[in-house]
């Protein structure tokens, strides 16, 4: 059986690439299928309100069954489903106050059930949460838009970054792409990929800024290439930066992305070196995304 557009209308998702949004279609990963992924991109908000839904459901459920039985709870009074309920929430978080407790098997049963719900799902919500705190990150700071100028007499194309926390990021390597659209010898038009060569590539210790330089000579896919072009091509760059975070002991990356309109010709970025009176450097990061034109 065929199914309708609208059933494939439900499943479309929305990426987010640079500036451009690409709609999915057509396939069906269900929402458990893929429950860890989701727990750990969700946003912080959704993320507790999330975890808070689900308590107040097993609370709420659990609470239900201690109702429905034959006083299955000491001293609790008169009955009331609330009072189930808090009980329910202290078994499920295992504190266990000690003024209400089972009285019955049907009540030591449930609340044995319950117990083994709560340590697990307790050791499955910390695993996650300090799963999100430890996941490694880079604190980069990349600028708002490459330049295209001279650079030591050779057209040269600049991507400038900094590490906003300041430590150490040892063996730092940096890959510069474009992505451009091409049409092959058949007429049939695809997205392609080309490195960038750079002036260098690998920082031994990036702490404060990093200035990326890639010539635009013959073997370079920018040659002859003007802001006209770019925009008719679609092109766009990708830089990539990882290293070892001496700090987190653990290896960081960072990506950023640039659209052709976010290429300044003819503009070299603003100078952020300075020295103070003492004779220490300063670097003026409120000038970081400043362009200059030459």
């Amino acid at each position: 059986m065929f199914k309708s557009q609208s059933e494939h209308k439900s499943r479309a998702r929305v990426v987010q690439f640079g500036r451009h949004e690409i709609v999915t279609e057509g396939l069906n990963l269900s929402f458990w299928a893929d429950i860890s992924h989701r727990c750990m991109t969700a946003r912080w908000p959704s993320f507790i309100g999330g975890a808070a839904l689900v308590f107040i459901v097993f609370n709420a459920a659990f609470a239900v069954l201690y109702w429905i039985g034959d006083q299955p709870i000491a001293n609790v009074p008169g009955g009331a489903y609330i009072d189930y309920l808090y009980f329910s929430i202290e078994t499920l978080s295992t504190a266990g106050y000690g003024d209400m407790h089972p009285q019955t098997h049907y009540g030591h049963f449930i609340a044995a059930v319950e117990l083994f719900t709560g340590i697990f799902s307790m050791s499955l919500m910390t695993g996650l949460i300090f799963a999100r705190f430890s996941r490694p990150s880079a604190r980069l700071l990349f600028a708002d838009n490459p330049v295209i100028s001279n650079h030591e007499g050779k057209l040269t194309l600049m991507v400038r970054f900094a590490n906003e926390r300041h430590n150490i990021i040892g063996n730092a390597t940096a890959k510069l792409w474009l992505l451009k659209n091409v049409v092959s010898e058949e007429g049939r038009s695809f997205r392609r990929f080309y490195e960038l060569p750079l002036v260098r590539n690998e920082h031994p210790a990036l702490a404060l800024s990093w200035t990326l330089y890639h010539v635009i000579d013959e073997q370079s896919p920018l040659y002859g290439q003007t802001a006209d072009d770019l925009d008719a091509s679609g092109v766009s760059l990708m830089l990539v930066v990882s290293g070892y975070d001496v700090v987190a002991a653990q290896t960081v990356d960072a990506r950023k992305s640039y659209d052709h309109p976010d290429i300044l010709f003819g503009h070299s970025y603003a100078d952020i070196l300075g020295t103070l009176e003492d004779g220490r450097l300063r670097i003026d990061y409120g000038r970081f995304h400043d362009t200059v034109p030459v």
